[in-house]
């Protein structure tokens, strides 16, 4: 199918430049009397997504059997009936009167019965897909809800992301509405490549992995793939989702790749009131690590953070978090845990070396949030109380090597 799309390089889309591109998009597949599930984000990710709701409706909602929504919460807790209104800019009668024919449904990967197998992939091409990282045999599994429906829509904003390269696309498949298993395998493999080395490129391992398992899906799907700027969508391509990911991700390069001349010493990290623990939270580092100095730190300021993760904070106390080295040098004691939980602690922790029983950490990473100093010393962090810093006499003295950073976790840092 064709692409449809438009990029900006100054300002941003307006909403009628929006609307006639997903006019376009949606002319271009015989959609009547089917039924239609999309795919959108929760709230931890910026993306105006009552604005494309509002126009599916318009464009489809009498044309379609059915037009409901399915949250691709991914390991995140499961959005309830009023957090998804609010995210929608719904209200609770808005719902029943105007837009009644909708259904919302969040993804849990806990619940088995959900879940369905669609396919295999065998320990020689997972080998081969990994980049000769894991062999292992995974059966894939997603929601079953998808094979219910003739056509999916996937909602994507599309951001550098650390363990595939970017996100968005069938990343809202794996793990958008995936189990658990090949989920813990693909981040574990981006755990192995690191951080630094993953972040902001395109084509890689993991993405390969993603794409692969993604195949095995006979329901057709087509993508809503958009950057968010500072001022709105920099850009928005529909149709194909590899190819609209394609095109998305290369302006997601360019707006959100941010490159220094010069190494950093200090990062004041401002984290969006939507990360709202560390499981999401840790995005202050893993967009900052690549650009630190050795022996730099990475201030994650959060103080409306009060939890490791809603979802994993036992496994992650009884972790902790630490470099990649001090897992793999000490596999026999960790090999049973969920490589989901070793792939986050060791990407918020960062790079370094675990020689002769010492883990030195290239960068030092604190946590000024309301998670008190005796946990955060728990789990292996620096604690930093974040009533003693004034956020606006750091941005006043900030450098060349020392800078506060508004909206942390959205762009990656570089060196030129």
């Amino acid at each position: 199918m064709s692409v449809w799309g438009k990029e900006t390089r100054t300002g941003a889309l307006s909403t009628e430049e929006i609307r006639t591109i997903c006019s376009e998009g949606l002319a271009d597949v015989p959609l009547d009397g089917k039924r239609i599930l999309v795919l959108i984000p929760d709230y931890t990710r910026h993306a105006p997504l009552d604005l494309f709701f509002r126009i599916f409706y318009d464009e489809i909602g009498t044309r379609v059997r059915a037009l409901d929504y399915l949250i691709a919460s991914g390991t995140h807790v499961p959005m309830p009936y009023d957090q998804t209104l609010t995210m929608l800019k719904l209200s609770a009668s808005d719902h029943q009167q105007k837009y009644g024919k909708v259904r919302f449904f969040s993804h849990d990967y806990k619940d088995r019965a959900s879940l369905t197998s669609i396919g295999t992939i065998s320990p020689d091409e997972f080998h081969d897909l990994s980049g000769g990282h894991l062999r292992e045999e995974v059966n894939i599994t997603m929601n079953r809800l998808v094979l219910e429906y003739d056509q999916i829509f996937i909602v994507s904003p599309i951001v550098p992301h650390e363990t595939a390269g970017f996100s968005g696309g069938n990343k809202y498949f794996f793990p958008g509405i995936a189990g658990l298993e090949l989920v813990q395998l693909f981040h574990w493999v981006g755990a192995l490549i690191t951080n630094p080395d993953i972040n902001g490129v395109k084509h890689n391992p993991v993405r390969a992995i993603i794409e692969r398992a993604a195949a095995f899906l006979t329901v057709p799907h087509f993508s809503f793939c958009f950057a968010v700027g500072n001022q709105g969508l920099a850009c928005l391509y529909v149709g194909d989702t590899w190819e609209a990911w394609e095109k998305t991700a290369d302006c997601s390069a360019r707006i959100h790749i941010v490159y220094r001349q010069k190494p950093l010493k200090q990062v004041l990290g401002l984290a969006p009131k939507i990360y709202d623990d560390v499981w999401v939270g840790g995005k202050v580092m893993y967009k900052t690590e690549p650009v630190m100095a050795e022996g730099g730190e990475v201030i994650i300021y959060a103080p409306h953070i009060k939890e490791v993760s809603f979802v994993h904070g036992e496994a992650i106390k009884r972790i902790g978090y630490h470099v990649r080295d001090y897992f793999v040098n000490q596999w026999d004691r960790f090999k049973s845990e969920s490589k989901l939980i070793l792939a986050h602690s060791t990407n918020v922790r960062g790079i370094g070396t675990f020689l002769d029983g010492v883990e030195r950490p290239r960068v030092r990473v604190s946590l000024a949030t309301s998670i008190p100093e005796d946990v955060c010393k728990a789990i292996n962090l620096e604690f930093r109380d974040y009533r003693t810093i004034d956020v606006e006499e750091w941005r006043a003295n900030q450098d060349e090597e020392h800078i506060v950073i508004d909206k942390a976790g959205q762009d990656l840092y570089r060196l030129k």
